[in-house]
């Protein structure tokens, strides 16, 4: 193992450091806390996210009622992709609600315009993010999500950092990721993540771990509030 690799989890003046190394097949050659980055899923996988058999696979309809959505709250939908999760919530959330689906890809905003003008959807705003931040005005959303997404992120410590800001005092980030403790979960090894991971990334923020539902067939729902 590369000196490179071991130092992945350094960290450097109170934060965690970035360390490079030959990526693997599913990875970018770039290290946070000990963790390789995955490759981002390109939009035109778009089609992936809203196949049939998901709900049976991941039971969307399940994670999104534990989420504990109230009409009138602001979501933000971090990697909304198509939209697929978007949507249901905007429902629940209402017409007084907005759900902010923010992306990095124009091409999966344009997908979900267009299925906001279909469907008449008017609370779902699609947001033009970057890989350090998801544009999202300070104290301003009640709720964030994170459905596969984290683990692609290119600069883990400026997103969560950049959102932690976007949310209320008290607002829930959520992570759903597929279990990295779970070798029974057919997933890419650097697209899943455990309990520990993700709970060792998110303790350089001022969040306090609430707790990991365990209703989903393979992922972990987890969730944190802002402190």
């Amino acid at each position: 193992m590369s000196l490179t690799i071991l130092l992945a989890g350094l960290v450097l003046q109170g934060r965690p450091g970035y360390t490079t190394a030959p990526a693997s097949f599913d990875g970018i050659g770039k290290f946070y806390c000990g963790r390789e980055i995955a490759q981002v899923m390109g939009h035109q996988a778009a089609g992936w996210l809203d196949r049939p058999e998901r709900e049976k696979e991941e039971a969307v309809s399940v994670m999104i009622r534990n989420l504990g959505l109230k009409p009138g709250m602001v979501v933000a939908d971090i990697g909304a992709g198509s939209g697929t999760i978007s949507f249901p919530m905007a429902k629940l959330v209402g017409p007084k609600g907005k759900v902010l689906a923010v992306e990095i890809q124009q091409e999966m905003l344009d997908l979900i315009a267009q299925k906001a003008a279909k469907l008449g959807t008017k609370n779902v705003k699609g947001i033009l993010g970057t890989i350090k931040d998801p544009k999202i005005a300070p104290a301003s959303t009640d709720l964030m999500l994170l459905v596969d997404v984290y683990h692609e992120f290119d600069y883990p410590y400026e997103m969560v950092t950049n959102m932690v800001k976007g949310l209320k005092r008290g607002g829930k980030l959520v992570l759903v990721e597929y279990r990295g403790e779970d070798e029974n979960v057919p997933i890419k090894e650097l697209h899943k993540m455990t309990e520990a991971q993700v709970r060792k990334e998110m303790a350089f923020f001022p969040l306090k771990f609430v707790e990991n539902k365990t209703m989903l067939p393979w992922q972990h729902l987890l969730v944190f509030e802002k402190r």
